[in-house]
């Protein structure tokens, strides 16, 4: 079982990073969020989760332990593959999937590319236990103290009535929450529409 690999960055691209190890080039499945993460970089370490199927061998690769703790949760989920998990770290940053799971949000997690209702609701009904029992968002760094869902639900829900994508608006709620845990909704609401 291969933890994680660590050596220079030869090739990135949004999707994929081939790390070179001791001579041996690894490439491995990356998200957004990781590709964020490790932009610029000459040298990186990627936590590695291998998937070994009878026609493939892939590696997915994360920038931290928390995202591919995530991913492992996804992919326990019946219907979600490793390029579907991969497709919604690329959509939600970790911090952003605890509270949308934690908080019910079918329609935020309906909004990645490929997740109808069915799935959505099959990815809440079987991680929403998960989350709270602290397996991913107890050690997420960024996670949202649980009285923020009440108050990032309807700041997202208020943007969403004035013509603001869903998506964008619970990143933007997220952040700022992020940076002012205490703050009321009408002020998320205040800062959000000077940021969209």
């Amino acid at each position: 079982m291969i933890e994680y690999i660590k050596g220079e960055l030869t090739e990135l691209t949004p999707a994929n990073a081939v790390i070179e190890c001791n001579g041996v080039g690894y490439m491995a499945g990356i998200s957004l969020n990781t590709y964020s993460a490790i932009q610029g970089k000459k040298l990186c370490k990627l936590y590695i989760y291998e998937a070994i199927r009878e026609d493939a061998y892939v590696l997915y690769g994360f920038a931290d332990k928390q995202e591919r703790e995530l991913f492992l949760l996804l992919i326990s989920v019946s219907g979600i593959g490793g390029n579907t998990a991969r497709m919604i770290l690329s959509a939600l940053s970790p911090a952003e999937l605890c509270n949308v799971i934690s908080s019910e949000n079918v329609n935020m997690l309906k909004t990645v590319k490929g997740i109808g209702l069915k799935t959505a609701q099959r990815v809440i009904v079987d991680l929403k236990d998960k989350i709270k029992t602290g397996g991913a968002s107890a050690g997420m760094a960024g996670g949202m103290p649980a009285m923020n869902t009440e108050v990032n639900d309807e700041a997202v829900a208020a943007l969403s009535m004035l013509g603001f994508a869903a998506n964008a608006s619970q990143k933007v709620v997220t952040a700022i929450l992020q940076e002012q845990p205490s703050i009321p909704v009408e002020q998320v609401i205040k800062l959000a529409l000077k940021r969209l």
